[in-house]
């Protein structure tokens, strides 16, 4: 077999043949690009976007929860999330820490379509990575979710109440719908489609979020009549971290430097973009002036709102921009419906 040129001179034992360089690299930097997104960039945010009050204990239930779910997920979350199935919504819980396990060649469960009778109809993708990468970048998704689900509950839950509920959450909830999707189980297997975590990441922390916090209880009535940051221009810097971290978001769910990687990161931004922009146009047709926050919430929105079809979206003149127009106008007429009309 001929040595890649790549690897012609390289006689190491930890080189595999199957290794690509490129795409561990870029995988590993699209994990990097993600924990970063929690790691300061909600930090800063959470406690910037606050009041002052409560700006440490926001910012520390984010990094709680990072650390928090790395512990849980290499200890048996990840294997409960892609390993071998225990029922069709659930893997069975191991750790993910041997060696053998994380030098090998990289397997992808929801890559494996079955027929009725439950012969194989696809056979396994197998990308040029190892393990170790895919534990890594799923972890920085896990962590994320997490944090985000947190935003829900800055203002209103006890940092010892958090510390509890996050390895609970993520046991009992994100597993579940992780192995579902993207680790072969049932809604993958129904033809369920989430290229990199609209379902999975978005949806799951999103109704966990508004669950959490209609059970914990509304602020109190002059927190919620006034409840402005403490740290605009902070916001801003976290913002901007999370935006530029979504380009390893999407950007790493082919598991690949290719041009389906390409496609998600260009698409991302350019729905970023719109979303924000259109956000800011309702602030100044509706409010009559331009609002910081606001276009954070678009910037967010557009972020979201793009991440299940990243890969698939057509990069074709209008239609990448299309979703970044289309959405803002219903989750914005949502929340202030939402904000005026409810105590959570």
């Amino acid at each position: 077999m001929a040595v890649p040129t790549a690897y012609q001179g390289n006689t190491s034992a930890a080189v595999r043949e199957w290794l690509n360089k490129g795409d561990n690299a870029w995988q590993m930097v699209s994990a990097t690009l993600v924990g970063l997104q929690s790691l300061p960039g909600l930090v800063i945010l959470y406690g910037s976007i606050v009041k002052k009050k409560w700006a440490v204990n926001s910012a520390f239930m984010a990094l709680y929860a990072f650390a928090a779910v790395w512990i849980c997920w290499v200890t048996w979350a990840y294997n409960m999330s892609f390993g071998d199935k225990l029922v069709p919504f659930w893997g069975k819980a191991k750790p993910a820490l041997g060696q053998r396990f994380l030098i090998k060649r990289a397997a992808l469960p929801a890559t494996t379509h079955l027929y009725h009778n439950g012969t194989v109809e696809t056979a396994m993708s197998t990308p040029y990575l190892p393990m170790a990468s895919v534990v890594y970048f799923q972890c920085s998704f896990a962590a994320i979710t997490v944090v985000l689900l947190a935003g829900s509950l800055l203002g209103r839950m006890n940092i010892k109440a958090w510390m509890a509920f996050v390895p609970l959450w993520l046991t009992f909830s994100y597993t579940v719908g992780a192995f579902s999707l993207w680790g072969g189980g049932f809604l993958f297997q129904w033809g369920v489609i989430d290229y990199s975590g609209g379902y999975v990441i978005h949806l799951s922390s999103g109704i966990a979020g508004l669950t959490a916090a209609y059970w914990v209880g509304p602020r109190t009535a002059s927190d919620r009549e006034r409840f402005p940051p403490n740290n605009v221009l902070l916001v801003l810097a976290g913002a901007g971290l999370l935006w530029m971290g979504w380009a390893g978001f999407n950007g790493g769910a082919p598991y690949a430097a290719n041009i389906d990687a390409s496609m998600a990161v260009l698409n991302t931004h350019v729905c970023a973009a719109t979303s924000l922009l259109m956000w800011t146009t309702l602030d100044v047709v509706f409010f009559k002036k331009p609002s910081v926050i606001g276009a954070v919430q678009g910037m967010m929105t557009g972020l979201v709102c793009i991440t299940p079809g990243a890969g698939n979206t057509p990069n074709l003149r209008t239609r990448r921009r299309r979703p970044g127009i289309l959405i803002p106008p219903s989750p914005f007429t949502e929340i202030y419906q939402l904000l005026t009309s409810t105590n959570v």
